[in-house]
């Protein structure tokens, strides 16, 4: 099988793009032509997923087209932005005809999902190697973009984050060999490190609502840190309401749970601030997203991050988030 003969049976469509939004041309040309709405701005990210690094080498072919896309749309959801279409570059030691149908299904069904289309890419021969680039827009109101930015939180906003946190740490140790747990938590822990759901409702429900906001891919601390470098802030992360993120029950010691819960990484939820007077606005964005918001701490003037214990006492952080390069 040729690359050309690999693109236009497993990642070319038939299917018309004009329900695509801003999609003018897609797949097939040398470039793509994407044409921006008025009074909006363009949002862009890249993610890129490399075999023993960022996956398993046992993971199924569909759900890491799943999780390939997956990634990428959650930097979309943090910053607010609807989908509009996707690029591909994909690097693979051989043309197998069964790993590309999996990988392609896995990948198609996340985007019809998100009614999205891919509109191009390249592929080459070598170690197996995924990148995606989304496009997504954000509107801009009175000269303003609505777009979450990591420098827009403010001394007393309150720190919230989407969903649970810890379960694909947990399954990652697992699969190392240093955790023995039953087989119910393990599946669960799988999906959530294997099929993670990217925030992108959530994230246009808070336009207007927060303050600041980041995906939660390389640990919980690691990635708020973001925001308060960007922010020139501090926050105070109450230890006890940050273990209500763990959903894996006692599967784990407390202080195992809160350990993959602030440093844990590879959930792909979203870590946010907001006012403390939009406290109800934010948990009527959970309930139209249908997605469960947990306020966890505040920002401060100092700029550190703290954890406080269940009585406001400051303890030692002995957690380290991800580092590719460490």
């Amino acid at each position: 099988m040729g690359e050309f003969d690999l693109i236009e049976r497993y990642f070319k469509r038939t299917q018309s793009l004009k329900s695509t939004s801003g999609v003018a041309l897609g797949i097939g040309d040398d470039c793509a032509l994407v044409v921006p709405r008025p009074n909006t701005q363009m949002a862009i990210s890249s993610d890129m997923l490399l075999e023993g690094r960022h996956f398993l080498s046992t993971v199924s072919p569909e759900l890491l087209g799943h999780k390939a896309l997956a990634v990428n749309l959650s930097d979309l959801a943090a910053c607010g932005a609807k989908p509009l279409g996707f690029t591909l570059a994909l690097a693979l030691p051989e043309a197998n005809a069964d790993w590309l149908q999996g990988f392609s299904r896995g990948l198609f069904a996340l985007a019809d999902q998100h009614q999205i289309s891919l509109v191009g890419g390249d592929t080459t021969r070598g170690p197996l190697n995924i990148c995606i680039t989304v496009f997504g827009e954000v509107p801009v109101v009175d000269g303003q973009s609505q777009a979450h930015l990591r420098s827009g939180a403010r001394v007393g906003d309150d720190v919230w984050v989407s969903g649970t946190l810890g379960g694909a740490r947990l399954a990652l140790e697992v699969f190392r060999g240093n955790l023995s747990v039953n087989a119910d938590i393990f599946r669960q822990a799988r999906v959530r490190m294997e099929q993670p759901t990217p925030r992108v409702a959530l994230g246009l429900a808070l336009r207007g609502i927060a303050s600041a906001a980041i995906d939660v891919s390389d640990g919980l601390l690691g990635d708020l840190s973001h925001i308060l470098k960007a922010s020139q802030v501090g926050a105070s992360i109450h230890t006890a309401l940050a273990l209500t993120l763990f959903d894996a029950g006692k599967a784990v010691t407390g202080q195992q749970a809160l350990h993959f819960v602030l440093s844990g990484g590879d959930d792909y939820e979203l870590a946010f601030t907001a006012p403390a007077a939009q406290c109800d606005a934010v948990q009527r964005a959970g309930q139209i997203s249908e997605t469960p918001v947990t306020r966890i701490g505040q920002i401060t003037a100092a700029t550190s991050l703290q954890l406080l214990d269940g009585e406001g006492v400051v303890v030692e952080n002995t957690s380290a988030s991800f580092d590719h390069f460490r």
